[in-house]
């Protein structure tokens, strides 16, 4: 298994075309960039960036995703070749997505992988705090996950596994403000979730770098021959993902992780954030580079996956565990279980 390159195109106005087998970025008809197709595994822009017709073709030919989100990282649209995959194991997962039974245990099992890992953002956090008063906040939300995990067995449908869900994310982001460094904590407070749009500069880092791990989960379950659409946790929508969302959860770790360090580090600052009247508050043009490089450095990281023998990438991970939950739902293995951060 290779990690491909993803190719981040943020310029506005560029041009990307085909140019043999290499894609060319062009800004105002200056070439800025060239990549050979075989190094990509996907490529995403951002806003206003055109894309000739061929490369369209060729990116379909070979299997290269082309995803397009708005300014902020929006999702817009993307654009597939060929369907892969066994359609018997698409049928499978269709028929077991509609048994209430194992739907359930697949999505309780999808929680307690984002619970435990989200529990141990806080725990490190919590050893690392300088301040007692920030050490005994963040202690208190680790003890409401553990909470949260003890409660999960007793879900009996999943509107109740939902709730437990909520209540526990919502103390998880009560005890985030503890984790950001006293010179950082001014500028980045956040006073709740806020998603559409956010309305701090926190919510903003993560809206964006959720939408970058969204697409990269999307991708691991096609390349995993399944289907996005059909989901076991999340509730299926038009245009909505709901397995690829279902896949995230136990990886919204990783994207907290990268965002702490991408403040505490002061690599990113206030002036990286503009308002928009009505409150909201995007990201904008270097501080969205800063992040994209520091999330594309993390996905090469090597890790010891725990039913792997061998270290792989990060980036990997997504598409062992989607690989995973393939062979459960063709009854090679009896339960789906979630990637356990250490």
């Amino acid at each position: 298994m290779q990690l491909l390159n993803t190719l981040y195109v943020t310029t506005p106005e560029s041009y990307i075309h085909l140019d043999n087998e290499t894609l060319r970025v062009e800004v105002e008809k200056e070439t800025r960039l060239r990549v050979p197709l075989h190094h990509l595994g996907t490529v995403v822009c951002f806003g206003h960036v055109s894309v000739s017709l061929p490369l369209m073709h060729k990116l379909a030919d070979s299997g290269i995703g082309l995803v397009l989100l708005d300014a902020h990282g929006r999702f817009k649209a993307r654009l597939e070749g060929p369907v892969s995959g066994n359609v018997l194991l698409r049928q499978a997962q269709h028929r077991l997505a509609g048994d209430p039974e194992f739907a359930l245990n697949v999505a309780r099992n999808c929680i307690a992988g984002k619970l435990r890992n989200c529990r141990q953002v806080l725990l490190r956090g919590a050893r690392e705090a300088k301040e007692p008063e920030d050490a005994a906040i963040i202690s208190r939300g680790a003890n409401d996950l553990a909470a949260a995990l003890r409660a999960l067995p007793q879900a009996v449908d999943a509107d109740t596994l939902r709730g437990l869900e909520g209540e526990a994310a919502r103390q998880y982001f009560s005890a985030l403000n503890a984790l950001i460094r006293a010179p950082a904590r001014e500028c980045f407070r956040m006073d709740g979730r806020s998603r559409r749009p956010p309305r701090d500069r926190i919510n903003a880092l993560l809206s964006f770098v959720y939408s970058l791990l969204m697409n990269d989960c999307r991708s691991a379950i096609e390349a995993a021959g399944l289907d996005p659409q059909i989901g076991f946790l999340h509730v299926v929508r038009p245009g909505r993902a709901a397995l690829a969302l279902d896949l995230m959860e136990e990886f919204r770790f990783f994207a907290d992780r990268l965002v702490l360090s991408l403040i505490n580090r002061s690599q990113i600052g206030p002036n990286d954030f503009i308002q928009r009247e009505g409150g909201a508050v995007m990201l904008e043009g270097e501080g969205r580079k800063a992040v994209l490089v520091a999330y594309q450095e993390r996905k090469q990281e090597n890790i010891t996956h725990p039913l792997l023998s061998e270290a792989l990438p990060f980036g990997l991970v997504p598409y062992v565990q989607a690989r995973l939950l393939a062979r459960m739902l063709r009854g090679d293995t009896s339960d789906y279980l979630p990637y356990l951060v250490r």
